[in-house]
């Protein structure tokens, strides 16, 4: 099935974004100064979860959401009704009219969905007149911001079970659209597959699920509801095994598997879903081996994340599938990305790029000026990922960072994906976002992808981009109160 976006972005979503975006629109409209061409950048501080990359992801949605962007009729309306302190009308009429015409019209150049990015680096630069770019930071962090969290998250969760991982966290996860969203991030980051159909039908994720303890409860007796649901079932038969005594519960899922084989099925596997998996897992794959059914997998749930996982592993737990909901769609121990969309350069009145910075007290705050661009270094003989190099397009360099191999292979992270708000280069579809998640993820050196204790990877300041923000540091220390 061809993987989409969800048709949630392809409706008018106007309003998805923060009053002061229009408010901020209204005064650059009121200053002449609504159609000068302006870049922005997106991009976070730190990585997420301690660790040293993230996995972007969201692109799609955002490309079919600004495609769509236009005010209509109900939406002006609505921002009419709006008023101020003195009770009178925020916006003026004139200026509902122009917002009325106008629509999205910027060049956005995006890092591909699945690439892994690190901080500072733009994962989506927008160019084009300064009151609509503006107006689309709230949507597009809303969707970058969540979708890289939760598929870097997945990154982690599948690096540490190095096996199938399945999400089914549809139940916790953060509303409707939160729910979609996760799944589909999950599905880049590298899950085999999820328990949310509407995100099967949306995307063409795998879907998979058994049953509950519920199943279990309605009937008199464990094994009787074993073989009931092996009767209605039998191509799906995952046995929950723990309703009442897990070390029981497989006995019982045996029995059951074997009438299942009598006419002519395979058991499929058992799940566990509470007390101590590293011992639970173990006593039930003798149960299974002895029982005739060696390739019955263990299938563990039960609130886990990527370090619960790497410690089961570690114990030698015989768990063949991971099953991950609550901690992973929710972001758990970081629910937020962080990642930020700001002004870096602004046409002047003469029509020349004059680059913009935002001071901070804190310095992994300062943001970096210019028309920012990535360029990627891989090893020419292994493709090991080397560093990448952070620059200003306008004064592009000509050197290979120091301490890179001269020879080292290079492209540029960002490209062109609308120009004037046209769609010029489709957005990857979901297996090849994965694809290209897993292979980054295996270039990656294995020093920057432990769960704890990473190494940053290397990302090197263009001497020119370095420069220029100092400039412009000390200038603005220079600048009267």
């Amino acid at each position: 099935m061809e993987s989409r976006p969800s048709t949630l972005y392809r409706q008018n979503l106007s309003l998805l974004t923060d009053l002061y975006q229009l408010t901020m629109a209204q005064g650059y409209w009121r200053e002449g100064i609504a159609d000068r061409e302006a870049c922005f950048y997106l991009s976070f501080r730190r990585c997420p979860f301690r660790g040293a990359y993230a996995v972007a992801c969201g692109l799609a949605d955002a490309v079919d959401l600004l495609k769509s962007l236009h005010f209509g009729d109900e939406d002006l309306a609505y921002l009419a009704t709006l008023c101020g302190n003195d009770d009178r009308p925020l916006f003026q009429p004139a200026f509902l009219t122009w917002l009325g015409q106008q629509r999205f019209t910027c060049d956005v150049d995006a890092v591909p969905e699945g690439s892994l990015v690190f901080p500072h680096e733009p994962l989506m630069r927008v160019v084009g007149p300064l009151a609509m770019a503006q107006i689309v930071e709230t949507p597009l962090l809303n969707i970058i911001n969540f979708q890289t969290l939760i598929a870097t998250k997945a990154a982690r969760i599948v690096s540490a079970a190095a096996g199938p991982v399945i999400e089914f966290g549809l139940r916790r996860a953060q509303g409707i659209d939160g729910a979609l969203s996760a799944s589909r991030a999950a599905w880049v980051g590298g899950v085999s597959g999820t328990s949310n159909l509407l995100a099967g039908r949306l995307h063409g994720i795998p879907v998979r699920g058994t049953h509950a303890h519920s199943w279990v409860m309605v009937f008199d007796d464990e094994l009787d509801a074993f073989q009931r649901y092996a009767e209605a079932m039998p191509n799906n038969c995952v046995f929950l095994v723990d309703t009442y005594d897990t070390v029981q519960g497989v006995h019982r899922a045996v029995a059951a598997a074997h009438k299942l084989r009598a006419r002519g099925h395979e058991l499929v596997g058992i799940r566990l879903d509470s007390g101590d998996m590293g011992e639970l897992a173990e006593q039930a794959r003798t149960i299974l081996d002895e029982g005739g059914f060696p390739d019955a997998v263990v299938v563990g749930s039960n609130d886990l994340d990527e370090h619960r996982i790497a410690e089961l592993r570690a114990r030698g737990a015989p768990v063949g599938v991971w099953g991950v909901g609550t901690r992973l769609v929710t972001g758990h121990d970081q629910p937020a990305l962080g990642g930020v969309y700001k002004l870096s350069a602004i046409r002047d009145a003469e029509g020349r790029w004059s680059p913009r910075l935002k001071r901070s007290d804190s310095p992994v705050k300062v943001s970096y000026p210019g028309l920012l661009a990535v360029r990627r270094y891989r090893d020419a003989n292994t493709g090991a990922l080397l560093g990448d190099l952070l620059y200003d397009e306008t004064q592009a360099p000509t050197a290979i960072p120091p301490g890179l191999p001269q020879d080292a292979l290079a492209h540029e992270l960002l490209e062109p994906v609308l120009r004037q708000g046209v769609q010029v280069r489709p957005t990857s579809d979901l297996p090849t976002a994965r694809a290209r998640c897993g292979d980054a993820l295996d270039r990656l050196p294995a020093e920057h992808r432990s769960l704890v204790g990473s190494t940053s990877y290397p990302v090197h300041i263009d001497p020119a981009l370095q420069a220029a923000r100092q400039r412009l540091l000390a200038r603005s220390q220079d600048t009267p109160s």
